[in-house]
């Protein structure tokens, strides 16, 4: 049993990365898609109650927010997994551009959530992370979470 939670700002290619890498095999989880918090609940619950893996393709910029779904899964017995899009703003504004109608979020918007993203840490409860950046041609490259520097202790 497998929880994904995708971290990310708007045009970071969440959504793209999850049709290309998880749809034949993960439920997608999205406020975007299911347009209600009690939909998204439900949705989450009943991958929790059948051992369905799923993805929270969500924004999900806060350590705050991520807890909600880590602890869920966690009681629930899933490996929680974590991807951080790590995009810059410009190119992130370029691809929100290319999307249309409702898909289109405003650039104010964008740039907000970017001042509320905080970085993932293991320490939130991730049995993995991964860093996913931007590649070629449209292609995404995933690497493993660097590891953080052991702090020294000195004697004296």
């Amino acid at each position: 049993m497998e929880a994904l939670i995708f971290i990310g700002i708007q045009g970071a290619g969440k959504t793209t990365f999850y049709d290309e890498r998880f749809a034949n095999t993960h439920t997608r989880i999205s406020l975007d898609a299911l347009r209600s918090r009690s939909r998204e609940r439900a949705m989450l619950q009943r991958c929790l109650n059948t051992g369905q893996r799923f993805v929270v393709d969500n924004t999900n910029v806060r350590a705050a927010d991520r807890a909600v779904y880590i602890t869920a899964a966690k009681a629930a017995g899933f490996r929680v997994i974590g991807y951080f899009f790590e995009i810059g703003l410009r190119q992130a504004l370029g691809r929100n551009a290319r999307r249309s109608g409702k898909e289109l979020v405003p650039v104010p918007a964008v740039a907000g959530t970017l001042k509320r993203l905080e970085r993932p840490s293991p320490l939130e409860g991730f049995d993995e992370l991964y860093v996913v950046s931007p590649g070629e041609n449209g292609s995404f490259l995933v690497s493993p979470w660097p590891l953080e520097p052991a702090c020294e202790q000195t004697s004296g």
